[in-house]
């Protein structure tokens, strides 16, 4: 499940997407244009800096930009960075595995079996989808939007 930090972190790259090259954005900015709390994006925006996504500078003229175009940002990536493992469950993990406790014999694991393929799933949409793709989908942000108003008001 995404979560609300992997949910603002890609409604900052969306942001950020429609950005005229060249062209930087303030925290505070994409945080009020999203209305995402301005602690939480700081944070977020910091480690997909870190992650090697996002360019910053401080001062006049300053803000957040892409540092690859949109088109070379992969938004299994960008999730992965900000929520770990798309695999629903550890033991489905290809980069973060952890055994079951409870699980005697891992390989023959039914839940692990089907768990795998929902991760492989995910994967296959989320690894090959651009952030220019994300961007292009019609009305993906507005079903951000949407989810986010339903956490919101759930």
């Amino acid at each position: 499940m995404l979560t609300k930090k992997g949910k603002y972190g890609l409604k900052a790259l969306v942001d950020l997407a429609r950005l005229a090259p060249g062209e930087t954005a303030f925290v505070s900015e994409i945080a009020l244009r999203n209305n995402i709390p301005k602690k939480f994006l700081d944070t977020i925006l910091l480690e997909l800096r870190n992650a090697g996504m996002l360019r910053s500078k401080k001062g006049p003229g300053g803000g957040y930009s892409l540092s690859h175009p949109a088109s070379e940002i992969r938004i299994g990536h960008a999730i992965r960075v900000l929520d770990g493992p798309l695999a629903p469950i550890r033991c489905a993990s290809r980069t973060a595995y952890e055994a079951c406790e409870d699980c005697a014999d891992p390989e023959g694991c039914q839940v692990r079996r089907a768990m795998t393929e929902v991760r492989d799933a995910i994967a296959s949409i989320l690894d090959t989808m651009t952030l220019e793709q994300f961007v292009a989908v019609p009305g993906a942000s507005a079903m951000i939007e949407d989810e986010a108003l339903e956490q919101r008001a759930g």
